[in-house]
């Protein structure tokens, strides 16, 4: 059973049990709840601080959890409807509103409930994450002479240099010099965008495309303007037609992978897109977000866009999170040129830096033998269930089209058939015992069709995978 399930459970039976105790009593000891439910230590504390959070119960270090006393007074109501105004106030001199809409990220990081098989995740099963080796790396890392000291502005040396390699090649093309470390992928596109394009500028998009880019676009007052891909990636006479009737200055895309296509930029269109980037003054970012989620059987990868790139063009976005934790927020920022100063502000004024004790532990794990094991671990895991939910897809559920597989990243993009109703179906899942994710929020304009992105990643196994589709089979007969 995974570990939040077992919290969850564990939490909701205390919780019926609490009537048992009068105010102020005493709940039995850890270590009896430990025997009595058959679960860890961990998951016991865990279900005790969710019921101190709700107010429930109250923990005593060295004493013990008790019933907490029955609140005397409500906590007074007060009236928020002013923000209203305070909020909207400056809408009309705003070009974009910047209202934000985090539904479409929430759907990739929000738990389901105990029970239901999670479809909907964007990262790696606990299973699949390196814990022992993260957690060995974090324990020599803190030992490190200076760890816990202030680490330079732009990064450890040595980690930028890691960067650099991973993402230039053998040849140098990129070096330490030109690589910010920022923490996280989603924290380095934020940076990006706003050293990129003003509020109120258009912002060239791939569609579909990564949801989150959509709100930190639309939260800067950007205008995100569609880009169609097929399953060879972005279409480079609409990048060029779109760059022509816009003006943008900017375009977001993933050559790798594309989240949620899976599609990776065609060889021949490579220095197209560059071509035509600047052609048009204009910078590209490259989220080259699952590099390291390569599958068993993808064969070799083609090199970043910014390893191509002599004049500038590309910001290049790197991240260490998707192969190991949601919780390992650590990634890079490639550039050349005036634009790498600018980053650099924002980044500084943003966040100052990111944690040292944190980089010196990327160092760490990286520079272990445990890395390249973990890697091939995952890719050979990655393949298998790609290939369980492929296959119990065309057997269970052949009305839905899929029409890439791809070799590597998390997630398979299946099309609805015409008037399928996506918010239907999602609810229809959830209640049959799995949570998937509706495509809508995929794209910046009106979507052509219905569709699902289905992650294989975040199961448990490839019982869990054949399972969950099953169960997605059940929703498919009462809504389509």
């Amino acid at each position: 059973m995974q570990e939040r399930s077992s919290v969850g459970e564990l939490a909701g039976r205390l919780r019926q049990e609490l009537d048992r105790y009068s105010p102020g009593g005493k709940l039995p000891s850890s270590r009896a709840l430990v025997e009595r439910f058959r679960v860890s230590p961990v998951t016991v504390s865990r279900a005790l601080a969710q019921l101190a959070a709700e107010g429930l119960v109250v923990t005593r270090p060295g004493a013990g959890a008790f019933r907490a006393e029955p609140r005397t007074q409500a906590s007074p109501v007060g009236d928020t409807s002013w923000q209203e105004v305070a909020l909207s106030a400056d809408a009309a001199a705003e070009l974009v509103p910047r209202s934000v809409d985090a539904s479409g990220v929430l759907a990739s990081l929000t738990a389901p409930p105990p029970g239901v098989i999670e479809f909907n995740g964007g990262y790696l099963h606990q299973s699949l994450q390196p814990e022992r080796a993260m957690a060995a790396a974090l324990s020599r890392a803190s030992r490190r002479p200076g760890a816990w000291g202030r680490p330079p502005m732009e990064g450890l040396p040595e980690l930028r240099e890691w960067f650099a390699r991973g993402i230039g090649g053998p040849g140098g093309a990129v070096t330490a010099a030109e690589v910010l470390i920022t923490a996280g992928g989603q924290s380095a596109l934020t940076t990006a965008l706003r050293a990129l394009a003003p509020p109120g500028a258009p912002v060239l998009v791939e569609s579909p495309t990564y949801p989150g880019m959509l709100a930190i676009a639309r939260a800067a007052g950007l205008r995100p303007i569609p880009v169609p891909v097929d399953p060879d990636g972005v279409r480079p006479s609409l990048l060029a037609d779109a760059f022509r009737a816009t003006g943008a200055r900017v375009f977001v895309c993933q050559p790798l992978f594309q989240n949620p296509t899976g599609a990776m930029l065609a060889p021949e269109r490579r220095a197209e897109v560059l071509r035509i980037a600047h052609e048009a003054g204009a910078f590209v970012i490259e989220d080259d977000f699952v590099r390291r989620l390569v599958h068993e059987d993808a064969g070799p990868l083609p090199r970043p866009l910014a390893a191509d790139d002599p004049d500038g063009v590309v910001v290049h976005v790197s991240s260490l999170t998707k192969a190991t934790s949601p919780s390992f927020r650590l990634s890079a920022l490639a550039a050349r040129g005036p634009v790498l100063e600018r980053l650099r502000a924002i980044q500084v004024v943003d966040t100052f830096f990111v944690p040292r004790p944190l980089q010196e532990a990327a160092l760490e794990l990286v520079g272990s033998p445990a890395w390249p094991r973990h890697l091939r671990a995952i890719s050979a895991e990655l393949k298998s269930r790609r290939d369980t939910m492929t296959a119990a897809l065309r057997l269970d559920l052949p009305e839905l089209a899929l029409p890439h597989i791809p070799s590597g990243g998390y997630h398979l993009w299946l099309r609805l058939p015409d008037g399928a109703d996506e918010a239907a179906l999602t609810s229809a899942a959830l209640r049959a015992g799995v949570a998937i994710t509706p495509g809508r929020p995929y794209f910046s304009a009106e979507p052509p069709a219905g569709h699902l992105r289905l992650s294989f990643a975040a199961a448990a196994g490839i019982g869990e995978i054949t399972e969950g589709v099953r169960r997605l089979r059940a929703a498919c007969d009462e809504v389509l």
